[in-house]
């Protein structure tokens, strides 16, 4: 019990003295503009397919069964606030960064792993340049910058997704909708959202980026560094969501 309590309070060091030799590459030359552009492309442009059909189906199916639950007290009409509102506060930033979690987290980790166990992070530092410089700060800032983004845009996809089935299932007009859809969220809860999810693509890739410059045993140990990192972000991101929106709601509730 004594080890085990060790190895994770080794295991938080670690990865905290590579978030403070993250910060000190990200303020200081050389920064690899270039890196970071197709680290967004690859993490931001190839998850917009994902992100968009996550949204789009979570609004449909919240809408559609809110909907049918309120139905029967008269309700309907709290369905767009109730929806917009658990959308962007909580199944939004949640789902969208379970799902990079599970396609960048173990990209990055297999990725810098391979790297790893073919020395070419050893190649890195024989040429005289940090490899957190090149490898970690490129991939933290740009998930930074694109989970928030992705997160916002499926929350859009979300209410569009409500919209129809309010239409459809409960012939709701679109000026109700959207009217109360804007009056119901506030800016503290976009905000709320965003801060969440930046808070939460910092996490997806300092773990992935730790755990593949840990990685050892060819092959094996890759693809076991891609699953660590898998359940290890989906664990952090479902125990710090709590904490996070609790702090939200005493700064601005």
């Amino acid at each position: 019990m004594i080890s085990t309590v060790k190895v994770h309070l080794q295991v938080i060091g670690e990865i905290t003295e590579l978030f403070w030799d993250s910060l000190k590459c990200m303020t200081t030359k050389p920064f690899y503009w270039g890196r970071l552009w197709e680290q967004i492309l690859e993490l931001g442009m190839g998850s917009l397919s994902i992100t968009i059909v996550i949204g789009f189906i979570t609004g449909l199916v919240m809408t559609l069964q809110f909907g049918y639950g309120l139905e029967k007290f008269g309700g309907t009409l709290y369905v767009p606030a109730i929806v917009s509102l658990s959308i962007i506060r909580e199944m939004a930033p949640i789902f969208t960064s379970l799902l990079i979690a599970g396609r960048i987290g173990s990209g990055m980790s297999a990725e810098i792993g391979a790297m790893n166990v073919t020395q070419q992070v050893d190649a890195i530092r024989a040429l005289g340049t940090s490899p957190v410089r090149v490898l970690v700060v490129p991939r933290v800032v740009a998930t930074v910058i694109s989970l928030p983004l992705l997160t916002t845009l499926s929350a859009f996809m979300g209410i569009i997704g409500g919209y129809i089935i309010a239409y459809a299932e409960f012939r709701m007009p679109g000026g109700f909708y959207f009217n109360k859809v804007l009056t119901t969220i506030k800016f503290a809860d976009v905000f709320g959202s965003m801060a969440k999810c930046a808070f939460f693509g910092l996490m997806i890739s300092l773990l992935a980026c730790y755990r593949g410059f840990q990685t050892k045993e060819g092959t094996l140990g890759v693809g076991t560094a891609a699953t660590w990192v898998v359940v290890r972000t989906s664990i952090v991101i479902l125990i710090s969501d709590f904490f996070l929106s609790k702090l939200l709601i005493l700064m601005f509730d």
